[in-house]
């Protein structure tokens, strides 16, 4: 419903998902909040030919968002700002692989901008193998983290989670995702 803009907020990636391409690039970069609002206002240009407009964001493009925090924070309160593009907050969503400190840092934002967790597995064994950040945040610091979000800011949490076949998407998975979440 509507028109959804994937933004990016880094040149490369480090996070290294194995089902990603954006890790293919190194982070060479951070975006900055301006660069993040030019890639709202081109699709913006390209839409308004057809007399439309973007109606969503996501911050879910190449790059971890919450390793580029500040820029973040400040792109999104731009775009939502009724004297700027004027998004509305629950129309913007952040999507982070899961560093567990900035993940509380945001829920004391006060902000209504939703959150995804990028998840992709159930357990630590798993997560690792297609998450390097696992090893460094592995789930037993994210899900607390999360918890605690959810308290201070009182938001649901979006899980995302890719089915690989054969490696994330048996029965077994599927048991420790719901006793996970």
């Amino acid at each position: 419903y509507g028109n959804v803009a994937c933004v990016s907020s880094q040149v490369g990636c480090n996070m290294g998902c194995s089902f990603c391409a954006s890790g293919l690039l190194k982070k060479k970069r951070d975006l900055l909040p301006e660069e993040m609002v030019g890639e709202v206002l081109v699709l913006n240009d390209l839409l308004e030919e057809e007399g439309q407009k973007v109606t969503h964001v996501v911050v879910m493009g190449t790059g971890e968002p919450f390793d580029n925090y500040d820029n973040v924070i400040d792109f999104v309160r731009i775009i939502n700002d009724q004297k700027a593009l004027a998004i509305g907050a629950r129309h913007i969503t952040v999507s982070t692989c899961g560093i567990p400190s900035k993940i509380i840092r945001y829920g004391k934002e006060g902000l209504q901008i939703n959150l995804a967790i990028s998840l992709h597995a159930p357990n630590n064994e798993l997560r690792t193998k297609l998450m390097k950040i696992n090893k460094a945040h592995p789930l037993e610091e994210l899900i607390p983290a999360i918890k605690k979000y959810i308290d201070l800011a009182g938001r649901r949490v979006t899980y995302e989670y890719i089915l690989i076949k054969g490696v994330n998407d048996s029965l077994e998975h599927a048991r420790e995702l719901i006793e996970l979440i």
